[in-house]
């Protein structure tokens, strides 16, 4: 573990509870008390004696051992007599004044019970499941004698349980991919040569799993989320390899032996660069910036080192296994099948679809009418998204087993008032059927979390301020997702905090890295009131902005203090510095520990506090009746060189980049459930309520450069979103570029790749309708599926193309050329289409990946469909220009 620490767990301490009038009567200030505390419990080593053959180490004085010794010390003689402390002052030894509360709650109590959190953190690198588990063990060691009968012992989070169920579950599916894929070869090719490709599969992935552990992943939920989305692409070569072998044997009759190695150089080099080409695609990704860079990389790194090595196993241990388990088998000409699914067939379909397109006066205008209808397909898949059919999105909320409420009281609140709002919140989260329990911390933070590491809710330790931890059952127990219970207990919590005044926030884990809050307003300008009241005109419009919730703001309540001032000139004449007046008044209202008790039993050092008693704490007049020792030796009253004056509290001035600001932030519900269009609406509505004239810049990028100008920058998931697909389409951009030489290398054309690249685009066909069908929003993952498709399709491609050269090398006419091309390849490349499509079905159950899923299934069905017609009329038209 790295780290261990308590929330909830009062002081111990030794109270001092001063009596001003005793300590006048007997001429004492608090500043005697302190000194003489802080004397009688000095001691230390004074050396050693050495003799008798021996060292004896020699202590002079002893430690204040208790409150009894505390409470009989001697702090001044008066008239002969001494004085005591608990002459002028009451001693007890008990818990520290409350600052803060904790209590836990599960919904059976009719009172919340009083708690402590125990929190705890493992070292980078170690295994959370290991960790957690160790823990877990310990405490249960610790039962009947560090933990005594009657105390209750309640595991409240456990991210090890979390993590192990996340991955055992993405083994699991990681499994099932994998039979999948050797199902669905056994189907459509044979038993046999299934079983070659199972085999390709299960050494490709241990080779890439050793390879990703070389390269510093751990097992975690992205790093298997890459290998599941990468299972489909990484057996592609191992199918085009056996499915030729396959092939070439049912058209030669020869024996195996003979045939694989110009069956393997046949689709070697499409297969080849159509290898690189994905490699091309994915890799960029990579270099994906931000906070967004460590979830991305595993995809690319790993799909990219799993390609090379799937490249490696299907030309060397592919063709080595088929020979050795294929050799054995008969050629069964029925089980190969010259049915309406075998070449035969597939030729005459082809020819009747394509022939339109290729022959006869009317084929040029058909063909130009198959290019505007792809044109006007992908405008109107794009068409959707302008009206808001497909939602653009970060990432979708995951179903997650905690959310949190935060709650922020007017400045000014004490601790007690804000413990009873809690408790009012706490009753809503407790009605819920899906709550297992819940821990409520007044005036402290509960212990830090994900959203903690931008948000900072571990430093929140004001007494207006509060939070509730809410854990959910198991997600298999439940029928609602965390989100939709989020959504539903906000109307109730939202009515309590206005009727407090108070900010209530409902806030989910973030299924991607954490900011500030989804919707962000950062307000700049040349003078900070000014900013203040656009503020205020900013929040207005966030609270009346359809489905805007969560509204808040930086700015704080009005508040005043008491400043106690010392009169100076005053002071002077009686002989009393400020500073004994400033340390007199600071001893009576906040204490000061004057020294420790040393009981030999405590963790942390017990201290002796000297105060006024907490009753009186909240009355300044009775600080002000303590008194300070004058030079001249007389005692002086605070209140006789003091004046008391209530003035407003000075608000927080927030910096950013060194420019004063001012936040107003918010989240966003409804149908959309995107900040995006929130954010975008927000944009519109305060042009529209400025003064006119008003000079207001709109900031999306970057700060503002002339601080002497108002402007808004919004920020918040925006801000990730631009930085991640700025990123993520500088990324799709060069992988295009790479791909388009790769192919121009290979080809020796600079049109060809244009060829070969044509169907990329139609891949959004299918993309976006297919994220309106099934109510998906369009995500970051879905930009990462379609940037894994383009390599997928240009491997389709690269595969036909090359056929057709090879058959009009052989001297075949155009036309048949290209419809022999889809024929042969549209096995091979269905097949290769089916198993990447049935690795993402296990993915679409996941509401963060989703989105790839959807990418991945309706991309790959309908580009792939159009791919073995759209590449031969392409290439016909070319070459027949």
């Amino acid at each position: 573990t790295r780290d261990v620490y308590t929330i909830g767990s009062p002081d111990s301490v030794v109270r001092v509870a001063l009596d001003p009038q005793k300590l006048s009567g007997l001429g004492l200030s608090a500043d005697d008390l302190v000194a003489a505390l802080a004397t009688a419990g000095q001691a230390g080593q004074a050396g050693i004696l050495v003799g008798n053959d021996g060292v004896t180490p020699v202590q002079a004085g002893t430690f204040l051992a208790d409150s009894t010794e505390v409470a009989n010390l001697v702090v001044a003689v008066r008239g002969g007599r001494p004085v005591y402390l608990q002459d002028v002052a009451t001693v007890s030894r008990g818990p520290d004044t409350p600052e803060f509360f904790v209590w836990h709650g599960d919904g059976s109590d009719v009172t919340h019970a009083p708690a402590v959190t125990i929190a705890v953190a493992k070292k980078p690198g170690e295994n959370a499941i290991d960790v957690a588990t160790a823990v877990l063990q310990r405490v249960a060691t610790l039962r009947g004698t560090y933990i005594p009968e009657g105390i209750e012992v309640a595991e409240t989070r456990n991210y090890g349980v979390t993590a192990n169920e996340k991955a055992q579950q993405l083994i699991e599916k990681l499994m099932f991919a994998t039979l999948s894929v050797v199902v669905l070869v056994m189907v459509a090719i044979g038993r046999r040569e299934a079983l070659v490709v199972g085999a390709a599969v299960v050494v490709t992935l241990s080779a890439t799993l050793f390879a990703s552990w070389s390269w510093g992943f751990t097992i975690n939920r992205v790093s298997l989320f890459a290998l599941i989305f990468s299972i489909g692409i990484l057996v592609d070569d191992a199918i085009v390899i056996v499915e030729n072998i396959h092939r070439r044997r049912q058209l030669s009759g020869d024996g195996y032996l003979e045939l694989i190695p110009s069956a393997v150089d046949e689709v070697g080099g499409p297969t080849i660069l159509a290898t690189f080409t994905v490699i091309a695609a994915l890799l960029p990704m990579a270099f994906v910036s931000g906070l967004m860079g460590p979830y991305m990389s595993p995809s690319p790194i790993n799909a990219s080192m799993g390609m090379v090595i799937s490249l490696a196993v299907a030309l060397v241990f592919t063709p080595w296994l088929c020979g050795k388990l294929l050799a054995g088998g008969h050629l069964d000409v029925n089980a190969a099948g010259h049915s309406a699914a075998s070449p035969t067939g597939l030729h005459r379909w082809f020819g009747k679809v394509m022939h339109p397109f290729l022959a006869g006066p009317a084929s040029r205008p058909n063909r130009h009418r198959l290019y505007i209808g792809l044109l006007a397909a992908i405008l109107l898949a794009v068409g959707l998204v302008a009206v808001k059919w497909v939602v653009l999105k970060m990432l979708p909320f995951d179903n997650k087993s905690e959310f949190q409420v935060v709650l922020d009281m007017p400045e000014g609140t004490p601790v007690e008032r804000t413990a009873r709002v809690l408790d009012e919140l706490s009753r809503v989260v407790e009605s819920v059927p899906e709550v297992r329990h819940f821990q409520a911390y007044a005036g402290t933070a509960s212990p830090i979390n994900f959203n903690g590491l931008v948000r900072q809710y571990y430093l929140r330790s004001g007494p207006e301020q509060g939070d509730i931890q809410v854990n959910l059952t198991d997600k298999r127990e439940r029928e609602r997702s965390s989100h939709e219970i989020a959504l539903g207990v906000r109307p109730g919590l939202a009515e309590i905090g206005r009727r407090y005044g108070a900010s209530v926030q409902v806030v989910e884990v973030p299924p991607g890295p954490p900011v500030q809050a989804p919707i962000v307003a950062e307000i700049y300008g040349p003078f900070y009131d000014a900013q203040r009241a656009l503020a205020r005109k900013v929040r207005h419009l966030f609270d009346t902005t359809p489905d805007i919730i969560d509204v808040d703001d930086s700015t704080e309540a009005a508040a005043n203090r008491f400043v106690v001032s010392v009169d100076r000139q005053k002071a002077a004449l009686l002989g009393v510095s400020q500073a004994d007046a400033v340390r007199a008044l600071a001893t009576g209202l906040r204490g000061q520990d004057a020294g420790y008790v040393h009981e030999g039993r405590e963790r942390r050092p017990i201290p002796i506090r000297v105060e006024l008693p907490v009753a009186d704490q909240g009355n300044l007049d009775q600080a002000l009746e303590l008194e300070v020792r004058s030079v001249a030796g007389p005692l002086v009253p605070l209140s006789e060189i003091t004046r008391v004056d209530q003035v407003p509290w000075d608000g927080v001035i927030y910096h950013k980049d060194l420019l004063p600001v001012v936040f107003v932030t918010g989240d966003m519900a409804g149908r959309l459930d995107s900040p995006l269009y929130g954010m975008f609406a927000l944009v519109g509505r305060v042009d529209d309520s400025l003064p006119s004239g008003t000079q207001l810049d709109h900031l999306f990028v970057s700060a503002p450069d002339d601080p002497n100008r108002f402007a808004i920058k919004w920020d918040g998931e925006w801000q990730i979103t631009y930085e991640t697909f700025r990123d993520m389409g500088l990324a799709y951009s060069v992988g295009l570029i790479l791909i388009y030489l790769l192919i121009v290398a290979q080809f020796r054309s600079y049109v060809m790749p244009l060829i070969i690249m044509a169907p990329i685009p139609l891949t959004i066909i299918g993309v976006m309708p297919g994220h309106a069908l099934l109510g998906a929003q369009f995500t970051a993952t879905s930009m990462i599926g379609m940037i894994a498709l383009a390599g997928i399709i240009v491997r389709n491609s690269i595969l036909l193309v090359d056929f057709i050269d090879a058959e009009l090398a052989r001297g075949e006419t155009l036309e048949q050329s290209v419809i022999r091309a889809a024929a042969v390849r549209a096995r091979p490349i269905i097949l290769t289409a089916l198993a990447a499509i049935s690795g993402a079905l296990f993915l679409l159950d996941d509401p963060i990946f989703n989105g790839l899923a959807v990418s991945l299934i309706f991309g790959m069905l309908v580009s792939t469909a159009l791919t073995l017609v759209v590449i031969p009329v392409f290439y016909y038209a070319w070459r027949s220009r």
